[in-house]
């Protein structure tokens, strides 16, 4: 079964042909620019990247010229859109409703349109992906792999903020999580690297990118995680805040006249490890140059960042009183082994202890915990495009 991936934003459209049986990647690519000025950029497998500069007003034209590339004569991997059993769409929110991932049918495309709300930037673009291919290669199923639905089987106590029950009732307003393509698929992987006991787990997954989340994971169902109502709530990250006293907001809009849209673009795009360094980077790689160089707001943002990490990845101990492995994943999770170092010097409590010579790689599944650890300690890449495939397949066989 050939599924095609599709992974919509505002203005950009990133995509992957997989072959279910095989789990081989046949093609893949990212379309930039949409209702710009357009470029779209195509790989075969086993291919050289190609880059075409062309109008794309809207997704409908972007996803076009995606389906003409796959089928082109000269490096295409498909002889016709036949080919393309199902289509799978990373959808960010699901809002309560939606628990698991779905073949779209009206309902489904109501629901995602009545999270708009809850995910400005990322369900409208969605749901452009999905009009855009029901219409370009009608009658193939479509599925929506939701961000948010992993996390949708914690219980009341994890999801719920302690504000007046009617806001609750009225709008909405819980924890519901993100990045849970990723959570769902490394706390899967770990399971079975580790030869852990699926029914019988406890696992903790730290995602930790440019946006980062943690997870725990108990018997394979998701009892709590650290992101909220919008990505913006847990972590220190690249660019958010992560948790504040909420009066923060008011405080800071009171003494600088600012409002409350602009002190959220602040807590969203200019705080984190970048404000922390006064607007140095965002990239932990620029960071730990810096902080080889003597820079002591590089590294005090460091210390930041992996002892926020601790702190939940602790609390998750607790909440599930006990935990099996911890799992480090994502652009800083796989490849940055000071961070790691750090986050796991607080976990000696736990009997935790890293092999240095393991935690320095990158990019690869490897246990890091030394053999003596009383817990495990592994790295499991992510990989969220696969997962979505999984999901798919699975729903459309």
């Amino acid at each position: 079964m050939n599924v095609l991936i599709i992974n919509c934003g505002s203005s950009s459209l990133k995509y992957q042909l997989i072959d279910s049986e095989s789990e081989k990647v046949k093609a893949k690519g990212l379309c930039e620019r949409i209702g710009i000025d357009g470029r779209l950029i195509y790989q075969p497998a086993g291919g050289e990247k190609e880059v075409t500069e062309a109008p794309m007003p809207t997704h409908t034209e972007a996803i076009q010229m995606v389906l003409d590339a796959l089928v082109n004569a000269k490096t295409g991997v498909m002889k016709s859109l036949d080919e393309v059993d199902a289509i799978g769409h990373r959808v960010l929110h699901g809002g309560a409703k939606i628990t698991e991932s779905c073949v779209i049918d009206q309902a489904v495309v109501d629901v995602i349109e009545e999270c708009c709300d809850l995910g400005p930037l990322h369900n409208p673009a969605n749901l452009k992906g999905i009009y855009a291919c029901q219409k370009l290669m009608p009658g193939k199923p479509n599925v929506a792999v939701f961000d948010t639905a992993f996390h949708q089987t914690m219980p009341t106590k994890a999801f719920m903020y302690g504000l007046p029950y009617e806001y609750y009732e009225k709008y909405h307003i819980r924890k519901y999580g993100f990045h849970g393509t990723s959570h769902s698929f490394v706390s899967k992987e770990t399971i079975k690297f580790l030869g852990l006991d699926a029914d019988n787990s406890k696992v903790i997954v730290c995602h930790l990118g440019n946006g980062a989340s943690i997870s725990a994971v108990k018997d394979g169902k998701c009892v709590d995680t650290s992101m909220g109502l919008t990505p913006l709530e847990g972590l220190v990250m690249g660019t958010r805040s992560g948790d504040i006293d909420p009066a923060v907001v008011e405080y800071i809009c009171n003494k600088e006249n600012k409002t409350v849209s602009e002190m959220l673009n602040i807590l969203n795009k200019k705080s984190g490890v970048f404000g922390l360094t006064k607007g140095l980077s965002s990239d932990f790689r620029d960071l730990e140059d810096a902080m080889a160089d003597g820079n002591q707001l590089a590294a005090d943002a460091i210390d930041i960042f992996s002892y926020r990490v601790a702190k939940i990845v602790g609390s998750y101990v607790a909440a599930m009183n006990g935990v099996d492995a911890i799992a480090f994943t994502a652009g800083i999770g796989e490849n940055a082994p000071l961070i790691r170092e750090k986050v796991c010097e607080y976990l000696g409590y736990l009997g935790v202890k890293i092999d240095a010579a393991k935690n320095n790689s990158r990019g690869k599944e490897v246990v890091i915990s030394a053999d003596d650890s009383a817990k495990k300690v592994a790295v499991v890449p992510t990989n969220e495009e696969l997962a979505i495939m999984r999901e798919t397949a699975a729903l459309v066989k």
